[in-house]
């Protein structure tokens, strides 16, 4: 029997690599013979680095960009080969992700995205030209104007100040320069990698969607909206594109506009993950595939990495189970997708319990899982 293992992070309490670490060495003690394969999975957000470089055979490089608040931090890109072309992988997550600010500290006003200006350069130095970008977790809502600023774009005031590119900046601008830019940029292949296909602005745009995460109270959401609206105004003109309404162009605070605006594809991030991780050549060889994510429900159904993992494995007509940390509010509504899902909590318990028990309720969850698949091996097809 062969199982592909291909979870995203339980958020908050495992990282991808260590549900496929606790769910094989679990069922390896239950299914000695199985050949289990490991493809830890994003989506896009934190671990996506980390899952391409793993599945990959890549490597791991360090480098020093510009941080949440503009001072700089040590990170990493990943580096791998895809057919014979290097290329490198940069999450904004480990740039400037929510998570690396306390909670007193969020404030999209006070925080840029120049830190992803930065990695480009220092991969653009190294010769890569394809690139990929995963956009969740961002602390920012800057409409990418920190990354255009560290890439060689200008922004001014009315009175003529250079703008760096905080979020604080957009209700500022008054002018673009654009003859600064990284001319290597048209070089290069851009794609970004997302879990949202939110637009720019209005209602279901970054700010409003994702702001008060970020930090932002009532009114700065109106005001940091309506500045990204002249600032989109301005970087449309300059460009000469249209790309406020596009799906994703949302995302990160509005990087996903940013990078539109230089070429990037928007897709999916879980499609982008599982292509260069190849796991669909994985799945098509499997008797079984599992996934899951810290908790399922209803939503898991928009975009999230299970059911993309799920389509993929019903596409190669391969059985899939959901082994998450908890089921949800209608998570009933994901049984068409799955063979079978499975809580790993079992008994009333509280948030902080549940992470703090969340080694040994996978261990166990993982086990019951094995044994099923040994029965139900033993059953006419």
């Amino acid at each position: 029997m062969k199982i592909v293992l291909a979870p995203d992070s339980y958020k908050g309490s495992l990282t991808a690599a260590r549900v496929c670490s606790i769910i094989e060495r679990a069922m390896k003690e239950e299914l000695p013979d199985a050949d289990i394969v490991s493809i830890p999975m994003a989506d896009g957000g934190e671990g996506t680095v980390d899952a391409i470089v793993r599945a990959a055979s890549g490597r791991i490089i360090e480098m020093t960009v510009s941080g949440p608040l503009g001072l700089p931090i040590q990170t990493c890109f990943g580096d791998i080969s895809q057919n014979s072309e290097r290329c490198a992988i940069i999450e904004v997550a480990s740039l400037f992700g929510l998570p690396m600010l306390a909670q007193e500290a969020r404030d999209p006003l006070n925080t840029t995205s120049r830190g992803l200006g930065d990695a480009i350069r220092v991969v653009l130095d190294m010769g890569y030209r394809r690139l990929y970008i995963g956009l969740g977790g961002s602390s920012t809502n800057d409409g990418g104007m920190g990354m255009l600023s560290a890439l060689g774009a200008r922004f001014y005031s009315g009175s003529g100040e250079e703008l760096r590119g905080f979020g604080r900046d957009l209700a500022a601008l008054n002018h673009i320069d654009l003859s600064g830019l990284d001319p290597r940029l048209a070089e290069c292949t851009l794609i970004a990698a997302s879990d949202v296909t939110n637009p720019l602005l209005g209602p279901q745009g970054a700010t409003h969607v994702y702001g008060p995460q970020k930090g932002a109270d009532s009114e700065t959401v109106e005001m940091l909206d309506e500045a990204m609206g002249k600032y989109a105004d301005l970087l449309e003109s300059a460009m000469r594109i249209q790309k406020r309404d596009s799906s994703g162009a949302g995302a990160a605070g509005g990087i996903g506009f940013a990078l539109m605006s230089i070429g990037a594809q928007i897709r999916p991030g879980a499609e982008v993950v599982g292509m260069l991780c190849g796991l669909d050549e994985h799945i098509q060889a499997s008797d079984w595939v599992l996934t899951g994510e810290g908790s399922s429900d209803g939503q898991t159904l928009y975009g999230k990495l299970p059911i993309y993992v799920a389509r993929r494995a019903s596409a190669a007509g391969k059985p899939t189970l959901l082994l998450s940390g908890s089921l949800g509010d209608n998570w009933q509504s994901l049984l068409p997708y799955f063979t079978g899902c499975i809580s790993t909590v079992t008994r009333p318990s509280s948030l902080e319990e549940s992470l703090l028990q969340a080694e040994r309720n996978l261990d166990i969850a993982s086990r019951n899982a094995a044994r099923l698949l040994f029965k139900a091996q033993s059953f006419p097809k």
